[in-house]
């Protein structure tokens, strides 16, 4: 993964992983790395950023542990070049991510996205709940009917997703919501929404490990650093 940088990984991890985790910018860490000896331009963590986020959130997913069969499911706002986008996001009763999307647009097609997304890469839930949206709901009915077409008839289920419309029922995934925009908000937005995309799931990787979702059983005896490092191993 490192191959070839003139800087070290340990070097390149600390900057990755401080930035995602911690309300700092890239100025900030620029002066706090070279209060360590180490002269390095903020633009060039930015790089590393963009380079080295995709490939760590494709380890942990590899690793990524099991969610429930009961999941919450909501979109909330970001603010690219100065208008607002979207962010889907879900989590399981127990409060892991299952799974998020940016979009551009808040629609029908952008939901399905999502939900395909979900059921791609987890076991279909049994129930999902949602705040009212017709829209969401749509969309997770049309997923849903897709998945069911993609696996053989032994093993499809003999009802379709429960879907339970509660905004009260719904505020676990909106306190989750704050979690997320906690990080974004210190950056006043971002420039592009590739980045917006990149940045985004490097938060919701870094949220997710303190989560303790990442594989094997024992990182619960690791620390963040720990485990984000492990990622690159």
């Amino acid at each position: 993964m490192f191959k070839g940088r003139h800087f070290d990984r340990s070097v390149i991890l600390l900057c990755v992983r401080w930035y995602l985790a911690y309300g700092l910018s890239l100025r900030n860490l620029e002066e706090m790395i070279l209060e360590r000896g180490i002269r390095l331009d903020h633009s060039t963590i930015h790089r590393w950023l963009v380079r080295f986020t995709p490939q760590l959130l494709e380890a942990f997913s590899r690793r990524k542990r099991s969610v429930l069969g009961k999941w919450h499911l909501d979109e909330t706002y970001i603010k690219v070049g100065g208008e607002w986008q979207y962010l889907y996001r879900a989590i399981d009763k127990a409060g892991a991510t299952v799974e998020f999307y940016f979009s551009k647009n808040r629609d029908l097609a952008a939901a399905k996205r999502f939900m395909c997304k979900a059921l791609d890469r987890h076991e279909r839930p049994i129930q999902i709940t949602i705040d009212g949206s017709q829209t969401n709901r749509t969309a997770i009915l049309e997923a849903d009917v897709e998945a069911r077409l993609k696996v053989s008839q032994a093993e499809i289920a003999d009802e379709p997703i429960k879907i339970r419309n509660s905004k009260y029922m719904n505020n676990r995934i909106e306190q989750d919501h704050r979690r997320i925009k906690r990080r974004v908000g210190p950056m006043l937005g971002f420039k592009s929404a590739i980045c917006a995309d990149i940045i985004l799931s490097g938060i919701e990787l870094v949220h997710m490990i303190r989560k303790r979702q990442l594989e094997p059983i024992d990182t619960g005896t690791l620390t963040l650093a720990d485990q984000f490092d492990s990622l690159a191993a």
